[in-house]
């Protein structure tokens, strides 16, 4: 059903849409203008305030990052981002969610991660994939069903990764023009993009893609295997000239956190064309993980600077015009983890609704019980019982940072494990990330202490206690 709201949206975007199709650059401010009328919610004031701040600078590396959007990118894509994106899966979704999250006491997510099937045409160093196996894989029906119960509680972001996604690219085509009130992603290796799906994916609008990739050519092949790493450039060229949304998908580890975390490496992500990159820290899947890939204490810090000098407003300052962001340390963003419905969930090909992808345990399959009766779940009531797991944002991982807490919630909950060959209790998984949370400790408490996020909410809080005893 149709609200008041998305009625609203629909009329605001019809007026920003004739911005888009003349001169949208030159029409900022009337953009921003016609988006209040819509944002009303006195918590949308300060993403306004921040884009007027933007607009007024063209000097800024924001600034540029939106010349890149209307310049860069095809028109359905820009008007799918628009609808979908800023007004269904923010303004309008967030409002159902917070009703949905009252009404069934329990966390709903922004963002659904799902894994089409297990199969890959890769076998990477450290991923887990490598270990599952290739029929395991998730039927149309049941992804159309997740989507559709999803909608209903105010979900409309949907994120696929495996195995290789696009192993299913069809199916997963399908479900973007099924649902052109959805924006979808693919966290992709980027091999299998070619010129006819791209022409299919620029005619939907709705879909974008994270492309898996370790640096240059050396460390790419090195986890990838030989001749993976022009592959994903090919793939970048064909998106690029699509006019398709797309980035980089990194993960940092021992071996090549300075290259990736590098000026140089950033630069030809946005000379490729990537408008975002995520960074994700190597994680020790599996019980033949490579431990020695962990990324140290101080590689952690590098990539906590570098990310924060990338994201600044002067371009003399090393500023970037491209969205990154690092599913670890970017935890005082957003209060921490934002696994276990609170912000996102895991589906895997099996079916089992796990709170992360890199938690691979669960007491829910979505086979077997509504989307909302996994969310109640016993181990996902423990993770909204917990979180955030640590005052120190930069610690916000239940594994990696806080290991006794994974520990308590699998046992607490009788979850059971999900890897696809080889079972781990929570006591082995665990047992790896014992050393480096607690070398991390040290430097996460350092960095927390002179932090500009956690200096503000600590003057707020002594501001309000001052006003309350006065």
């Amino acid at each position: 059903m149709i609200n008041a709201k998305q009625v609203l949206s629909k009329l605001v975007l019809n007026e920003l849409y004739k911005y888009v199709d003349k001169d949208p650059m030159h029409h900022l401010n009337k953009m921003i203008n016609w988006a209040e009328k819509v944002m009303t919610k006195t918590s949308y004031a300060p993403m306004i305030s921040t884009f007027r701040e933007v607009v007024s600078d063209p000097d800024s590396n924001w600034y540029k990052l939106m010349e890149r959007f209307f310049g860069e990118l095809n028109k359905n894509t820009q008007k799918s981002f628009l609808t979908n994106f800023i007004v269904n899966c923010g303004i309008v979704g967030n409002s159902i969610i917070d009703k949905s999250k009252a009404k069934y006491d329990c966390n709903v997510p922004w963002a659904i991660l799902m894994d089409p099937t297990t199969a890959c045409n890769l076998q990477c160093t450290g991923c887990w994939a490598a270990e599952y196996e290739n029929r395991v894989g998730m039927d149309y029906d049941t992804m159309a069903s997740v989507i559709s119960q999803g909608k209903k509680l105010g979900i409309y972001m949907y994120l696929f990764s495996g195995g290789e996604p696009l192993v299913r690219k069809d199916d997963l085509l399908r479900l973007a023009q099924e649902n052109p009130d959805c924006m979808f992603l693919a966290f992709t290796n980027g091999t299998l993009i070619d010129e006819k799906f791209a022409a299919a994916i620029e005619e939907a609008g709705n879909f974008a893609f994270a492309i898996s990739v370790e640096g240059f050519e050396a460390e790419t092949d090195m986890r990838r295997g030989k001749g993976t790493y022009q592959k994903v450039m090919q793939a970048m060229d064909i998106l690029h000239r699509h006019g398709i949304i797309f980035g980089f998908s990194t993960c940092y580890h021992s071996k090549n956190t300075e290259v990736v975390g590098s000026d140089e490496w950033i630069d030809l992500m946005v000379e490729k064309g990537c408008t975002f990159g995520w960074y994700f820290t190597y994680m020790p899947i599996g019980k033949d993980a490579v431990t020695d890939l962990l990324a140290t204490p101080k590689q952690r810090e590098f990539m906590y600077h570098q990310l924060r000098k990338f994201r600044g407003t002067n371009a003399h300052n090393g500023s970037k015009p491209i969205f990154v962001l690092d599913f670890w340390n970017d935890g005082e963003y957003v209060d921490g983890c934002l696994a276990g419905g609170r912000v996102y969930l895991h589906i895997n090909a099996n079916g089992d609704v796990e709170p992360c992808a890199f938690i691979h345990y669960s007491t829910a399959n979505i086979k077997e019980q509504t989307l909302v009766e996994a969310l109640q779940s016993p181990l996902f009531q423990e993770y909204k019982k917990g979180q955030p797991f640590n005052d120190n944002m930069l610690r916000p991982c239940p594994l990696l940072d806080n290991p006794e807490k994974l520990r308590g919630m699998v046992n607490r909950s009788n979850a059971h494990s999900t890897q696809y060959q080889d079972n781990e209790s929570a006591e082995e998984v665990t047992a790896k990330c014992e050393d480096i949370s607690q070398e991390w400790k040290k430097t996460a408490d350092k960095l927390w202490e002179t932090n500009e996020t956690h200096l503000k909410k600590e003057a707020s809080k002594k501001e309000t206690v001052s006003n309350k005893a006065k």
